[in-house]
């Protein structure tokens, strides 16, 4: 087995063996919780600046399939694993973990212990890191990985996000209850409207595919628009709501964004998740800040503060609103039960809210899916 190797900004230098792609590359250092879903995690934009790894020990256990993308490819720069499972086991696999990786050029690193990676990730936070198959000297990548740009100050929302306007597909057959199909990929989603079809614009900033699926189950006609798009663009549409995405990197630096999200709350009803939730936030007047080693995984406990009712959340942010710079527009609907950062708020006057976390959940769970019936109802 070829060599590969993972350095941290501390210091720290850990050896294994490379699958995937081949070469190096940099980023912050993360790591996600999910015992599943890692093909959905791979194809999550939100991705795009980072080193992941996985704490599930055995990772490709089921294969790869052209179902499970939340996007058109791979965006992190690097993944972690203890142990690959090269020969996927799942009826519905159409290629390897390992192929998957090295046909979109992305760097995979298996057999370190990843117990001991995290571990130092929780303690000390996420790190800037280096990942190769090419260079093997732990003190050069240790330098690389010390002088590599770090996360924060980046926009990473220009490299994720469309370059022009797209529409979800339209169901096939409008006299029955069919599958739709998106204008990328080749990923199929129920509909079931729950009452009159609603026309959303949802701006892109790196946006999941179930996102849309599940507007669309829940009676919507989605126009995707590319974030960084005014507000007066968006209002051309004459949409009846306005759905604002997930995407990667750092909110506050997203100056264009938040005035378009500023130009819009009161006039269209709005419903964000993840980085459209803080861009939300920070156009009402509020600050974020960076978390210490961030929120990834699919079982983060969330409380419902309106009904008590607690959820159990799928999650990928590095950065959080500062409840201690919330203006007064904003209630606070939703606190990460684990270390009480805002999970969800809603505006006092104008029908908007947002939620850290994401209700559309591909791979799981599903506790959070009833969001988009809420935002369905905004809209009435």
């Amino acid at each position: 087995m070829a060599r590969a190797a993972l350095a941290l900004e501390d210091g720290t230098v850990y050896f294994g063996e490379a699958f995937g792609g081949r070469g190096t590359s940099s980023g912050e250092v993360c790591f996600n919780t999910s015992m599943t879903g890692y093909q959905e995690i791979l194809t999550d934009p939100s991705y795009r600046g980072q080193i992941l790894c996985m704490t599930t020990p055995q990772i490709g256990n089921y294969g790869v399939n052209r179902d499970d993308v939340e996007s058109a490819g791979i965006h992190m720069a690097g993944f972690v694993v203890r142990e690959v499972s090269r020969i996927p086991s799942n009826f519905t696999a159409t290629g390897s973990l390992q192929d998957y990786l090295a046909s979109a050029g992305v760097i995979g690193l298996s057999g370190i212990d990843t117990r001991a990676l995290v571990r130092r990730l929780r303690i000390r936070g996420a790190m800037t890191g280096v990942i190769s198959s090419e260079i093997l000297d732990g003190v050069k990548l240790v330098e690389m990985a010390r002088s590599a740009p770090a996360l924060v100050g980046r926009d990473l929302v220009a490299e994720v996000m469309p370059k022009g306007e797209s529409d979800w597909a339209q169901p096939l057959d409008e006299s029955a209850t069919p599958l739709v199909q998106p204008t990328e990929g080749g990923v199929y989603a129920d509909v079931a409207p729950a009452g009159p079809v609603k026309h959303v614009v949802a701006l892109d900033y790196g946006m999941k595919w179930n996102i849309a699926r599940h507007l669309v189950s829940s009676g919507c006609r989605v126009t995707i628009l590319p974030g960084r798009v005014s507000a007066a663009e968006v209002l051309a549409h004459r949409p009846d709501g306005v759905f604002l995405s997930n995407g990667p990197g750092d909110p506050e630096v997203l100056t264009g964004c938040v005035e378009t999200v500023r130009g819009l709350v009161g006039r269209v009803p709005m419903f964000g998740i993840c980085l459209g939730h803080q861009l939300l936030a920070l156009s009402c007047g509020a600050k974020t800040f960076k978390l210490k080693f961030g929120h990834r995984g699919a079982n983060q406990p969330v409380m419902d503060l309106q009904t008590g009712r607690v959820e159990i959340t799928s999650q990928n942010h590095g950065f959080a609103v500062d409840e201690a710079t919330l203006p007064a527009e904003l209630e606070v609907t939703h606190r990460n039960l684990n270390d009480g950062t805002i999970e969800g708020v809603c505006h006092r006057t104008a029908r908007a809210a947002s939620v850290q976390y994401h209700p559309e959940a591909a791979a799981g769970p599903h506790d959070a899916a009833y969001l988009f019936d809420t935002f369905h109802r905004l809209m009435a």
